[in-house]
């Protein structure tokens, strides 16, 4: 009976210490896990994404020191509600593993070939300088509700990107005033919105959220390739 008793406390033992074992790998492998190198933030080089929220950025960043440069009766509330806008910006950045706090000002890139319009390539290849013309754009959807428009071009080689102000769908501008009612088309997805211009920017045409969302293509923040038109 002893002897049976004996080997029954080895028995335990074995066990309690097998079981020790593997706890402990457990805990090994949590702890290596838990102290894994997470992946480094991306930069506006390596993302649209990432470029689309540091454009955002920098262009109310521009805002911001341009009413601090100039400022009026109206600056101050101005300031204040763009320093939320970038507060949120971050937020966002942070979210889409992007580096936080990246700024870019608003690229002036060359713009993307159009369709061609009539007439409109002759001029060009003639060598004469090409007069501004009302510029006619394929048809594209309208999300932003009423008849499609379609009316003088303007801002051209302009990017566009969210301001990331809430609300009805609409738009800031630094070149257009309030009550200007523009079309945005995104030629990546031919989707277009019709808004009116409500505030002032540091860009020639920034969406706020809602706007943006009608034209914009999943996980990405910025239109490289767009037409902005004048329609009223």
């Amino acid at each position: 009976m002893s002897r049976r008793r004996t080997l029954g406390t080895k028995k335990k033992i074995a066990l309690l210490v097998s079981a020790a074992t593997v706890a402990g790998g457990g805990a090994f492998v949590m702890a290596s896990t838990s102290n894994a190198t997470p992946p480094a933030p991306k930069s506006a080089a390596e993302s649209t994404a990432c470029l689309g929220l540091a454009t955002a950025l920098g262009n109310n960043q521009k805002f911001i020191a341009d009413q601090q440069a100039n400022p009026d009766a109206q600056s101050e509330a101005r300031i204040a509600n763009r320093q939320a806008v970038i507060e949120e910006i971050k937020r966002k950045q942070e979210a889409s593993g992007c580096a936080v706090g990246e700024s870019a000002q608003d690229s002036q890139a060359a713009q993307p070939s159009q369709p061609a319009q009539g007439g409109q390539q002759g001029g060009q290849q003639g060598g004469g300088a090409q007069p501004s013309q009302p510029a006619q754009s394929a048809p594209a959807e309208n999300p932003g509700g009423g008849a499609a428009a379609s009316g003088q071009q303007v801002c051209n080689g302009s990017t566009v990107t969210l301001s990331g102000e809430d609300g009805a769908p609409a738009a800031s501008s630094n070149q257009f005033p309030a009550g200007t009612k523009l079309k945005v088309t995104n030629l990546d997805n031919n989707k277009s919105t019709t808004v009116e211009v409500t505030s002032v920017s540091g860009s020639c045409v920034l969406l706020n959220n809602a706007a943006f969302e009608q034209v914009r293509e999943p996980g990405k923040f910025l239109i490289r390739r767009a037409v902005i038109e004048k329609v009223g």
